[in-house]
């Protein structure tokens, strides 16, 4: 029997910028699951400099037709360039809407923008929070919760989480996951 799989459709942050594959938050949130007593395989469909648009191109090829549960983890990449906040949120929505289509569930994790951004800060936030709502999927407001400007917890650039920072945001997230999965 195949174990249960959970795929992780990101950017950067999920494909594991700047660390070792073991670092990877694909794998260290199987870990986490697995200590939680939750046995499933974590796939990391991640793939640096991603957007949401880049996301939407590549949902179906990228997310396996046995996946139990989609975690959609994009936005860093969109904020960094700006990118219009309803295109952002009709992005996503198209996301939920090609996996529900397939019958994958799935979960948001948010991203934020820092607040020197001003009012397109405060319209970003708001996007993934938004098509959570809207869509009905589980939703974790802020993905590097905790990690995110912290230097203890990044790597050099400060905007990449390092080891120590992934396996926070696993360890987070995990419970989270979980609740997800559960019917």
């Amino acid at each position: 029997m195949n174990a249960t799989r959970i795929t992780m459709l990101g950017d950067s942050l999920t494909a594991g910028y700047g660390l070792r594959r073991d670092e990877s938050l694909p794998v260290r949130l199987q870990a986490e699951l697995a200590a939680l007593g939750t046995s499933v395989q974590v796939t990391n469909a991640g793939i640096s400099g991603d957007t949401t648009a880049d996301g939407l191109r590549r949902v179906d090829r990228s997310v396996p037709s046995d996946t139990r549960l989609c975690i959609v983890a994009l936005g860093a990449n969109d904020m960094m360039q700006g990118v219009a906040t309803p295109t952002v949120q009709r992005n996503l929505e198209a996301i939920l809407d090609r996996l529900a289509g397939r019958s994958i569930p799935a979960m948001i994790c948010g991203m934020r923008a820092p607040p020197w951004l001003g009012l397109y800060a405060i319209a970003f936030d708001r996007v993934f929070a938004d098509v959570a709502r809207e869509r009905r999927v589980p939703f974790d407001p802020f993905l590097l919760e905790g990690v995110a400007l912290d230097f203890r917890f990044t790597l050099p650039d400060r905007i990449h989480p390092n080891g120590p920072g992934i396996a926070k945001v696993a360890r987070r997230l995990a419970p989270q996951v979980v609740e997800a999965m559960t019917p």
